[in-house]
């Protein structure tokens, strides 16, 4: 397993955020984690990047204790991949992804040749070796999003962490995205992508993790656990699955109909 969390407890003073959190990813597996704005999904990829390391209970990389690694070793073996924002600075896209390199070169170097080369290398992986030189702030959301995950390839870790990948991006965007996260995964990357798109995990996902209150609320197959019930579990949304020609559609009770 790249990652298997068992007993996850974590509270910021009182305020309990994570109870009792258990899953685990495989390689080669796209892992959806699901539930509403204060679920834990963000203090869940903390935990497991090693930025919260007060919690009870156990994380494991790759079969080593995330806890026991330092941020350098933790690089060697997790990339995470944040929301696509602009940024003030004039990075360009070879500089942005140059920067997943870091932590392969000596503290006090600087990427050389052989990291340029990565970075050149990732960017064509994903088909977007075109906007080397062009200003990151420049891009559109869906090629900014591109760009940090060839930062993500280029740091040459197996297990890819995505926070919200589709976030404020267009209906197109977040399907590009996807088919290359999707990608990854059957390429044997384990993929963990928190998302607020309940369809996402049925379209994409192998696995999904639901949190709620603290807690895991469902885990298993997509097509096992993502269902009406676990819908307004989660978001307080009535809906309605439908059963089409590519799968489940989750559509929700609009109020004042389908009553």
């Amino acid at each position: 397993m790249s990652i298997e969390v068992r007993n996850l407890d974590f509270s910021y003073g009182a305020h309990v955020v994570l109870r009792d959190v258990g899953f685990s990813a495989p390689d080669g597996g796209l892992l959806a984690v699901l539930g509403p704005n204060g679920a834990g999904k963000t203090t869940l990829f903390k935990c497991i990047l090693g930025i919260l390391r007060h919690y009870d209970g156990s994380i494991r990389v790759d079969s080593a204790d995330a806890r026991a690694l330092s941020p350098r070793a933790l690089a060697h073996r997790i990339a995470y991949i944040p929301q696509a924002q602009a940024q003030a600075f004039g990075y360009s896209a070879l500089e942005m992804v140059e920067m997943g390199t870091s932590h392969g070169v000596s503290p006090v170097s600087v990427p050389g040749f052989r990291e340029a080369e990565a970075a050149r290398e990732a960017l064509e992986r994903l088909k977007i070796g075109h906007l080397a030189e062009a200003t990151f702030a420049h891009l559109s959301g869906g090629e900014r999003q591109l760009v940090l995950i060839a930062r993500a390839l280029a740091q040459n870790a197996r297990t890819l962490l995505m926070d919200e990948p589709t976030a404020s991006l267009d209906y197109g965007n977040q399907n590009r995205v996807l088919q290359v996260v999707r990608g990854l995964a059957d390429e044997g990357y384990a993929v963990v992508m928190s998302t607020h798109n309940p369809q996402h995990a049925l379209w994409y996902a192998d696995a999904a993790l639901a949190l709620s209150n603290s807690r895991v609320a469902a885990f298993g197959a997509p097509e096992d656990i993502v269902n009406a019930g676990l819908i307004e579990t989660l978001y307080g949304v009535r809906a309605r699955m439908i059963e089409t020609e590519t799968g489940p559609l989750i559509a929700p009770v609009a109020f004042g109909r389908g009553r």
